[in-house]
């Protein structure tokens, strides 16, 4: 039995993602458009969480660090990661949260991050064992990679405001080509 104080506690952020098969530890993230999706595999130990920007698709041109905001290249990530860590497929099950419409006049991103995240996983052919997503207000997120349990703490107002703002800075700028030629 884990005593929940006792637990080792990891933050997955954005563009993040973490494969554990140790009980001690407790997976964390805050989500406010964003989406994390907690993927384990019950009979080989294995878990692990998430944290995505945007949907993305096999089509979307993606490079370097960007790829890590999408949706698609988190989520083969995390699988693949399980799958290395001795987890099957047929054996996975998910619990997908986040995507709020946290600002009114926006696009609702939050929205299809969470109809991404699902079709992706229907695609997938693992079941999505439980769900929280959509609403005006983020989350902050607690998961137990080895007996799947996950608990949300609704975040006020300017807690989400807080979060988006993270969530929105901005990508940090591609480093100049390096065009100079050097003669021997």
């Amino acid at each position: 039995m884990i005593v929940e104080g006792a637990a080792r506690r990891v933050h997955i952020i954005q563009g993040e993602y973490k494969v554990i098969s140790d009980p001690e530890v407790v997976l964390s993230t805050i989500l406010g458009s964003c989406v994390a999706a907690c993927l384990r595999d019950p009979i080989a130990g294995v878990g692990g969480m998430n944290h995505f920007l945007l949907p993305g698709t096999a089509a979307s041109p993606m490079s370097g660090g960007d790829a890590t905001r999408y949706g698609v290249h988190l989520m083969e990530l995390l699988i693949n990661g399980l799958l290395k860590q001795g987890a099957r497929r047929d054996r996975l099950e998910a619990k997908v949260f986040g995507g709020a419409k946290t600002i009114a006049t926006f696009s609702n991103v939050g929205e299809q991050n969470a109809a991404f995240a699902m079709q992706f996983l229907r695609d997938e052919g693992i079941p999505v064992v439980g769900s929280s997503t959509g609403g005006e207000h983020g989350r902050k997120i607690e998961y137990w990679p080895i007996s799947g349990r996950a608990r949300q703490y609704p975040l006020t107002g300017a807690e989400t405001q807080k979060t988006v703002a993270l969530e929105q800075r901005p990508v940090a700028a591609p480093k100049p080509v390096d065009n100079t030629i050097e003669f021997f």
